[in-house]
C-alpha cells in the first residue's frame, strides 16, 4: 500500500449515524475475491433501493463527513476494503468503531474525529451536492467545502498512513532491536530457552 501525507479530491456528505460495517459492505459480497475489488459493493443495499442516493450521484469522491458512531458493528475488515477500493482516502465523523478506526489506518484510511457541531456544518455546507476537499495528515488539517478544520492524529496512525504502512510493516521497524533483545535474552538465560 501506498502512503500519502497530502490529497485533494471530492467530498460528499453521508448524513447519517451509525453506518455500521455491515451496511458499509453486506457479508453476502465477502466471499468475493478481495484482488476483484470490493468497491461495487460499498452501501450496496443502501444504493440499490436509492437511485439519488449520494454515492449514485456523485461516484469520483474520496472523502466522506457522516454522523457519529461511523464503522461501528463487527469487525470485518472488508469494511474499510469496500471504502478504499471505492476510492475513499478520509471519512470525517464525530466518533468510529474501534476496530473499523484501527483497519482503516492500516488500510490507508484516515478516520478524522471532529465535534458534532464541525460535523454539522460541514455537511451543510455540502448539502445534497459535491465539493472540494484537501488534507494535509501532518498538519493535522482539512478544507472540506472551504470550511477549514483541524483534527488530531496518533502519531502512529499518522506515522503508518505517510508510510503506507499496517502493523506488520510498523514492528518490522524495530526488527534490529528485536533481534539485540533475543540474542541478550539467550545470552543470559541460556536455560529458559528451548532446545533447538
Amino acid at each position: 500500500m501506498s502512503g500519502w501525507s497530502k490529497m485533494d479530491g471530492r467530498a460528499v456528505a453521508l448524513a447519517q449515524a451509525n453506518v455500521d460495517t455491515d451496511q458499509l459492505i453486506p457479508a453476502r459480497f465477502m466471499s468475493q475475491p478481495r484482488s476483484e475489488g470490493y468497491g461495487a459493493f460499498l452501501l450496496q443495499d443502501a444504493r440499490a433501493d436509492d437511485e439519488g442516493h449520494v454515492l449514485n450521484r456523485h461516484s469520483d469522491v474520496q472523502v466522506l463527513v457522516s454522523r457519529r458512531n461511523f464503522g461501528s458493528g463487527s469487525s470485518r475488515e472488508a469494511a474499510v476494503y469496500a471504502l478504499v477500493d471505492f476510492g475513499i482516502r478520509a471519512v470525517f465523523a464525530p466518533s468510529f468503531g474501534d476496530i473499523f478506526a484501527s483497519n482503516a489506518v492500516n488500510n490507508g484510511l484516515l478516520p478524522a474525529r471532529l465535534s458534532e457541531d464541525q460535523i454539522e456544518e460541514l455537511i451543510a455546507a455540502l448539502g445534497p451536492g459535491e465539493a472540494t476537499a484537501s488534507i494535509d495528515l501532518e498538519m493535522g488539517a482539512a478544507v472540506i467545502a472551504g470550511r477549514e478544520v483541524r483534527f488530531d492524529l496518533d502519531p502512529v496512525w499518522q506515522q503508518k498512513l505517510v508510510n503506507g504502512w499496517d502493523d506488520i510493516d510498523l514492528t518490522a521497524q524495530y526488527d534490529d532491536a528485536t533481534k539485540k533483545f533475543r540474542a541478550d535474552r539467550m545470552a543470559a538465560y541460556p536455560w529458559a530457552m528451548p532446545a533447538s
